[in-house]
């Protein structure tokens, strides 16, 4: 069975469901806080889980049972998530905000293939992701933090790559819009006119 962590891409885009088996991610990066995850499974799935020796608390049988209220839900999450599920309507619906993240992420991928080397991306083209664009400075790491110092001097955070990929990573997610985007690469071919 096909499994998905859709933590990253959730709500980002419309998803073929077909032969998807579970389905799950947290809300915090599109469509809410910390503390919810949304779980789509099918029911052939839930009847594998009948395992006893699957604690009830992390067993989704128990939950499907339940209607998701086991335990305590988390009420402010579910009502932030109601809030940007609003809001995401309201920008056209899943349709029209991956256009609008397939644009942002042509944008800053463009800033990267046209910088003559300066940047580097870590992944394939094929494989590239619309909502974390990871790369490096190719012709110089030690000058990545200081690309992540002088960025977040113009007040652009959380450029830092991943702990364990390294690097920069811009996480373009949902929230952030065309001109933020546009603001970023404006920066990145500023740095690479200094330290090139």
């Amino acid at each position: 069975p096909l499994i998905v962590d859709a933590s990253s891409d959730f709500f980002s885009r419309k998803i073929d469901f077909s032969n998807i088996a579970l389905f799950y991610g947290g809300v915090q990066k599109n469509a809410g806080i910390s503390g919810l995850s949304c779980i789509f499974i099918r029911k052939d799935m839930l009847e594998r889980s009948k395992n006893k020796q699957i604690p009830s608390m992390l067993n989704y049988l128990t939950h499907a049972e339940n209607q998701s209220l086991f335990n305590t839900p988390p009420t402010f999450a579910i009502y932030m998530f109601n809030l940007e599920m609003d809001w995401l309507l309201n920008q056209g619906g899943l349709d029209k905000v991956h256009e609008k993240n397939s644009q942002k992420a042509a944008m800053l991928y463009e800033c990267i293939d046209l910088s003559n080397g300066f940047y580097k991306g870590h992944a394939d083209k094929k494989d590239r992701s619309l909502m974390n664009v990871s790369f490096n400075i190719a012709k110089n790491k030690d000058l990545e933090p200081l690309f992540v110092k002088e960025a977040e001097e113009a007040g652009m955070i959380g450029l830092k790559g991943h702990r364990i990929l390294g690097g920069i990573r811009a996480s373009i997610y949902n929230a952030l819009n065309l001109d933020q985007v546009k603001t970023l690469c404006e920066f990145m071919k500023e740095f690479q006119g200094k330290y090139a």
